[in-house]
């Protein structure tokens, strides 16, 4: 057929089915049904008790290596970092200005109180001494004619009385014309040593200059800082040790404390007199004091053993009747070469001393008592009865 233009018509789409197209939409059907039917069995059979479906594991208490441990009376220290200081100490300076006449001593030497260590060249001061004597021998003289006028009557009093006053005048004279000769005179305050001595022969010397320090080191005085918090446990009187970075040890006492703490430190000043015959140890060295202040309850252990808790809190992992695992705050009191002392403990516990750092608080475990409880420590136990703490 044509249309009236002439044109053809469109064509007419057909389909026609596939064959076998109708078996894949039973398939597809039936594995529809199988899914829900699967899913639905868990409803209708339900899945038997976990007990049932899987045998329990039984977890093995860990072995851990204990020794026990118990607590013993030892000394405790307060110990501090301090410094050694002269007992007295001395600038010495010129009273007079002069040229240095001589020299009576040196650097390093020891001098006694008085001691005259230099001499100044006092041309001017000595003439004044000489003027002030022969006015002193004149008023004298005149005191004495007076004297003798008066008994044979030929005098009054009111002259011997002022002969008396000039003679007083003329001594008075002659004293300050001495002591400022004896100014010219450098000497040692005190007995000790003549730490620093800035003299020449020849040199002038101004009044008021230094020249020298004398330092009286026996006994040094020990200056250390105590804490607030441990001002309670010091006081005068008690024996100190004093260890010096030279090696050397002395024995001192505390001679003062200070009641009034620093303002920037909040520390008080403390002194310790230390014995130093012939000056052996020199000032200013450093130092480290060791004050017994009482007895205390403590464990010697292993550094290897402490432990921190939960929060970071120091402590120490012990096992109880119930082979439970216990943690134990504890304080160091004071560290040594080979161990440490801790108090905060029971009297008598038991230490885990291997294994700590795979057990936590309250986890039940196997304890193995060591065969050398020392050994495994690498713990030298003290052989005295009393150690020492901070």
């Amino acid at each position: 057929m044509s249309t009236p233009d002439g044109a053809k018509p469109p064509l007419r789409l057909e389909f026609t089915d596939e064959p076998g197209s109708a078996r894949s939409k039973w398939v597809a059907g039936l594995l529809a049904l199988a899914l829900v039917g699967w899913m639905a069995s868990g409803l209708i059979l339900p899945a038997p008790p976990e007990d049932e479906a899987q045998p329990a594991v039984t977890v093995k208490p860990v072995t851990v290596a204990v020794r026990d441990s118990t607590a013993r009376q030892v000394t405790q220290l307060f110990t501090a970092e301090g410094q050694a200081q002269p007992d007295r100490r001395a600038i010495l300076r010129a009273e007079t200005d002069g040229d240095v006449a001589t020299l009576s001593a040196e650097k390093g030497d020891f001098v006694e109180r008085g001691e005259e260590i230099a001499r100044l060249v006092t041309r001017e001061q000595e003439a004044q001494v000489q003027e002030a004597r022969e006015e002193v021998a004149r008023a004298r003289r005149e005191f004495e004619n007076s004297q003798t006028l008066l008994e044979r009557g030929v005098s009054t009093t009111d002259r011997v009385a002022a002969a008396r006053a000039t003679l007083a005048s003329a001594e008075a004279k002659l004293t300050q014309a001495e002591e400022a000769v004896d100014a010219a005179v450098i000497r040692a305050p005190f007995a000790g040593r003549l730490d620093a001595l800035d003299l020449d022969d020849g040199a002038y010397v101004s009044a008021g200059t230094e020249v020298g320090t004398i330092l009286d080191t026996d006994p040094l005085s020990i200056v250390i800082q105590i804490p607030q918090q441990s001002l309670a446990r010091i006081s005068e009187g008690q024996e100190a040790t004093v260890d010096f970075i030279t090696g050397e040890t002395r024995t001192g006492t505390v001679g003062y404390v200070s009641k009034d703490a620093a303002s920037q430190t909040r520390t008080f000043r403390a002194e310790i007199t230390v014995p130093n015959p012939g000056g052996a140890i020199a000032s200013g060295l450093s130092v480290q004091v060791r004050i017994p202040t009482g007895q205390m309850s403590a464990h010697f252990v292993s550094p290897a053993i402490l432990s921190l808790g939960p929060d970071g809190a120091l402590g120490v992992k012990t096992v109880n009747d119930e082979n439970k695992v216990v943690f134990h705050e504890v304080v160091l009191e004071r560290a040594q070469t080979d161990g440490v002392w801790i108090s905060g403990l029971p009297d008598t516990v038991r230490l885990i001393t291997i294994g700590q750092g795979f057990v936590s608080d309250g986890e039940p475990v196997s304890p193995s008592v060591e065969a050398d409880d020392t050994a495994a420590q690498g713990v030298k136990m003290p052989a005295t009865t009393s150690g020492e703490t901070n």
